[in-house]
């Protein structure tokens, strides 16, 4: 468990969520999903009209949490903005319901090349994507979901070299 991780585990109350949150981090922005217990609803298991009974009921719980600890969300996120430096945003696990609040959409500058502007034009122009920046978003879900595996190796990979370049001899850059 890392500092933020940490932090946030001791801070949030405990009433709050089913277990530990999920605490995602990057260098904009500090995600909290937490896990809410899934309301009961009558029904067959699997008939199509039950299905959409507990996904708003799972919906509703979400909105019900999300209004009703507001206050407190927008006092911890505030701590946290000050003490890391990134802005925080808020989720919540519900059954088979995943909801955001306002979590940041950050612009991101790329240069591409004539082939990778016509895939992105192909899907402006095939109405999958408003615009090129759409598009690229699009790219960029449909590769995590589909390389998630490999994702998460390069990101174990990329954390053990920090961890490495930590125990490292301290830089004596600029001493002399």
């Amino acid at each position: 468990m890392n500092t933020i991780e940490g932090w946030f585990a001791g801070r949030l109350p405990d009433d709050w969520f089913e277990g530990t949150p999920e605490v995602t981090v990057d260098r904009d922005e500090i995600v909290v999903v937490g896990t809410l217990p899934a309301p009961e609803v009558g029904g067959e298991k699997g008939d199509a009209e039950d299905t959409d009974g507990a996904r708003a009921a799972e919906s509703g719980r979400i909105k019900r949490w999300r209004e009703d600890t507001r206050g407190k969300r927008m006092r911890i996120a505030d701590e946290a903005q000050r003490r890391f430096g990134a802005k925080v945003a808020w989720g919540a696990v519900c059954g088979d319901t995943r909801e955001l609040f306002t979590n940041l959409s950050v612009p991101v500058m790329t240069r591409l090349r004539q082939p990778e502007r016509r895939v992105l034009d192909t899907l402006v122009d095939a109405n999958v994507a408003r615009s090129r920046s759409e598009a690229l978003a699009w790219c960029v879900r449909l590769v995590g979901q589909h390389e998630d595996e490999w994702i998460s190796r390069l990101r174990e990979a990329v954390s053990a070299v920090y961890e490495v370049r930590d125990e490292g001899p301290a830089s004596d850059a600029g001493a002399g």
